[in-house]
């Protein structure tokens, strides 16, 4: 067998990408088992079934390509004489019945027998049931209803609901953001010992005819540093494409970038039939114009090569990579090793400056504050920052676009016959409500403000939205391209309208005159200015 053969199990097209009841040990089992990753709703899915009761269900739910086949054909095999298991909710198994008649026949079998059930099933099917199944089952679609409205108090305690959702992919933290199951995948995909089937039959390839471009793009993947800048990728993907990660997807992103005809460099930001590299070709390296990365692809086209850069294209031919042809596939390269201490030399570290992540950084650091915020000073201090410098900021410039030269806390309300109107108002982070509020989705969290004594409804900060809010403190004028974020923008405004409608000052301004006006208790109107 091939290297390229024991690769193909990662296609989407193969047929071993979904684990059915009828797999057998096949020549491609312990390459499976090689990368099998144990996560953690499979040890909670194992700690509900093992405890299961006769009156019980269990429903593992998720998306398309969770893995959620993986984790039941593995248990159904060892444990179908104690549980019964409902695999795939999606179909039915016979041609005459829908999806929704094979769960009510399916349910109607559990309440007759002593055995726990367990039904692997998407969410998208689980509210289809909800709605269209037996009536004689109400109290199961009673507790599936509860459950997609999270009202858990609302959910019998015969019903045990494991979600996907529930166990993110990615996780945030203060040092690194990363994802625990794309790390382990990959480290054991390439781990570099002869007990690894996948690495033994590269390590036999290049020992029996050198390098191919497949063996060094699988060389190049085993770097550590080259695994977790491709797992940042993957969360730009998440935080800015709103792309999500399932087992399946990864597995045929990885497959694409080893097995395609370019060095992993390229195919990685190339584009093709996988949704993961779709998001990701609209990061590629080679797209960025800073005056570093200018210059050296004006020096690449004339030949010229700095010492530093002769350095690393001799590193990388240990690695099987021999002819880059452009300064495009140069740059990914130095994208894809920036991290790599063995080719850290003056020309690499300027050149790679110019990757940065900073803006994923920084929205991961402001997520981590909101979801660990416990009213302490130094949080307060920190948090007060992004409020004060960029959202307060942001909306203030954004609510007086029209009236540039109104003061930070004076606020433009209207324009009535060449005369502008605004009001002077304290706006504030919302310290209480952070304190109580859960953060759990990685995608977003919600800024909370005080204008005056008025909490505000919480505004779902997105990394698109903290990007949109510092291009405006930078003078950006927000366009049709950004309807989304205006949209969000726009509620904000008119809350802080509503609210300045109530106060008793109001300032009018017309060319460089201005005048303020003051309701005395509602008995009269004193005008200052004129």
């Amino acid at each position: 067998m091939q290297l390229i053969d024991a690769l193909s199990i990662l296609s989407k097209s193969s047929p071993f990408a979904v684990s059915t009841e009828r797999e057998q040990q096949t020549k491609f089992q312990k390459f499976k088992e090689q990368i099998y990753v144990k996560t953690e709703i499979e040890e909670d899915f194992y700690r509900a079934l093992t405890s299961a009761q006769r009156h019980q269900i269990i429903f593992l739910c998720g998306s398309s390509g969770d893995g959620k086949s993986e984790i039941l054909t593995q248990y159904s095999q060892k444990h179908n004489v104690t549980h019964d298991f409902h695999l795939d909710a999606t179909h039915s198994f016979n041609p005459d019945e829908t999806a929704v008649h094979a769960l009510d026949e399916r349910f109607s079998q559990f309440k007759g027998n002593d055995k726990p059930l367990v039904v692997g099933i998407n969410i998208g099917m689980l509210g289809n049931y909800a709605e269209e199944g037996a009536e004689h089952h109400n109290d199961i679609k009673s507790s599936i209803k509860a459950f997609l409205e999270n009202r858990t108090d609302d959910i019998s305690d015969s019903l045990i609901f494991l979600d996907f959702e529930h166990y993110p992919k990615f996780t945030l933290g203060h040092e690194v953001c990363t994802s625990d199951f794309a790390a382990k995948f990959l480290a054991c995909l390439t781990e570099p010992t002869l007990e690894n089937p996948f690495y033994a039959l590269y390590d036999s390839e290049v020992q029996k005819m050198g390098h191919s471009k497949l063996t060094a793009n699988f060389a190049l993947l085993g770097l550590e540093s080259v695994q977790n800048n491709i797992i940042a990728l993957l969360l730009k993907a998440r935080l800015i494409k709103d792309q999500f990660l399932t087992a399946r997807a990864l597995l045929d992103f990885v497959f694409q970038i080893l097995a395609s005809d370019d060095y992993l460099f390229d195919s990685l930001f190339s584009g093709s039939d996988n949704e993961l590299l779709e998001h990701i070709q609209s990061f590629d390296p080679s797209n960025i114009h800073t005056r570093k990365v200018d210059e050296f692809v004006l020096q690449f086209g004339l030949g010229i090569e700095d010492k530093g850069f002769v350095h690393l294209k001799n590193q990388v031919k240990e690695f099987g990579v021999f002819d880059v042809p452009s300064a495009a596939s140069y740059l990914r390269l130095v994208y894809l090793l920036k991290d790599e201490e063995q080719f850290a030399n003056e020309y690499i570290d300027e050149l790679k400056e110019d990757f940065d992540n900073s803006l994923v950084e920084k929205f991961a650091n402001i997520w981590l504050l909101h979801r660990e915020f416990n009213g302490l000073g130094s949080q307060k201090k920190e948090l007060n920052k992004f409020y004060k410098d960029t959202l307060i900021s942001a909306v203030h410039r954004y609510c007086n676009r029209n009236s540039p030269s109104l003061d930070k806390d004076q606020f433009f309300i209207s324009e009535y016959n060449g005369f502008k109107t605004a009001v002077e108002l304290e706006v504030k982070p919302d310290f209480s409500s952070i304190k109580t509020q859960a953060v759990n989705k990685i995608g977003s969290f919600n800024a909370r403000l005080r204008v005056d004594e008025h909490s505000l409804l919480p505004i779902p900060i997105s990394i698109n939205l903290l990007e949109l809010l510092e291009k405006i403190n930078q003078g950006y004028r927000p366009n049709k391209h950004d309807k989304n974020a205006v949209l969000l923008l726009d509620e904000v405004i008119e809350q802080i309208i509503t609210v300045a409608n109530e106060k008793n000052t109001l300032f009018i301004l017309r060319n460089d005159k201005r005048y303020k006006v003051v309701n005395e208790d509602d008995e009269y109107f004193e005008v200052s200015g004129l």
